[in-house]
């Protein structure tokens, strides 16, 4: 596993020329791609050109966003389906190989079969898509219980949930982003994590949490630096993720908004410093 810089998950901004120096510069092996930077640079070549500057500063390209909104109304979800291959082509071209995104936890008006039975079939049809472009999709799970009991029907929000999603659709290219702050929150082990193997996970972010909340008082936007309180088991986590061999990006997303109000040398400075400690 690898140190990797996302911007946007640390509530900070810039270009993407500016990501790759500020990545080299703090130490971290590998930064996000930006889509549209890369599919404003106009043609394949000009892409290639851009990853491979990426590679020469000993960088690697993490995971992109996926562009679909798994439980969009059906037009606006047909509408970018068939809009994403534009995205994997720009990906492609960039060496870019894994797509994320979350799998909303509850819903007001789809009971729990309902809404499986609608992301079996959405998710099927998108990982049939990025399998032609030879592209992973990672599906986050979303713990904390403040979030997942706010509307009526509960959905997936467990490891063991979503892998059992994942299994229903029968794809081959569709695995897990771990999530610390999520693994804790759902109140599973090292061993949970430990039974995966690489080709399970996609992604990995590493965040602690206050120490001020109960277990099921947690909030999902408000969390901690990794290493910041000790809440959760950073260590235990981190040596199932080792367990199950993974080579992947490792990235915090904290959403703590005082981080922009920083220096961002200080900032990027500091959480490498965390990432490298908790998984070197």
């Amino acid at each position: 596993m690898y140190a990797n810089l996302s911007l946007g998950a640390l509530g900070l901004s810039a270009d993407f020329p500016t990501a790759v120096e500020l990545a080299a510069r703090h130490g971290f092996a590998g930064v996000d791609p930006d889509v549209g930077y890369l599919a404003g640079l106009g043609d394949r070549a000009a892409i290639a050109e851009a990853a491979a500057a990426v590679a020469e500063r000993g960088l690697r390209l993490g995971v992109a966003g996926l562009p679909v909104d798994l439980t969009a109304p059906a037009g606006e979800f047909t509408a970018q389906l068939a809009g994403l291959p534009d995205t994997l082509a720009v990906l492609s071209a960039a060496g870019v190989t894994s797509v994320g995104t979350w799998v909303r936890p509850m819903h007001d008006d789809l009971t729990y079969r309902r809404n499986w039975v609608l992301h079996v079939s959405r998710i099927s049809l998108v990982a049939g898509v990025l399998a032609d472009a030879g592209v992973r999709l990672g599906l986050e799970y979303v713990g904390p219980k403040t979030f997942w009991s706010t509307e009526r029907f509960p959905f997936v929000h467990s490891l063991a949930e979503v892998r059992e999603l994942i299994a229903d659709t029968g794809a081959g290219n569709v695995g897990v982003i771990l999530d610390s702050f999520h693994w804790f929150t759902a109140a599973e082990t090292t061993a949970d994590v430990a039974a995966l193997a690489d080709a399970d996970i996609v992604s990995v972010d590493l965040n602690d949490a206050p120490e001020d909340r109960a277990l099921d008082q947690q909030l999902d936007l408000d969390r901690r630096l990794p290493g910041t309180t000790g809440v959760i088991d950073l260590a235990g986590f981190v040596a199932g993720v080792r367990a199950a061999g993974y080579t992947g990006p490792v990235k915090v997303e904290p959403f703590m908004a005082s981080l922009a109000e920083q220096p961002v040398d200080d900032v990027l400075a500091d959480v490498s410093r965390r990432l490298h400690a908790a998984i070197d």
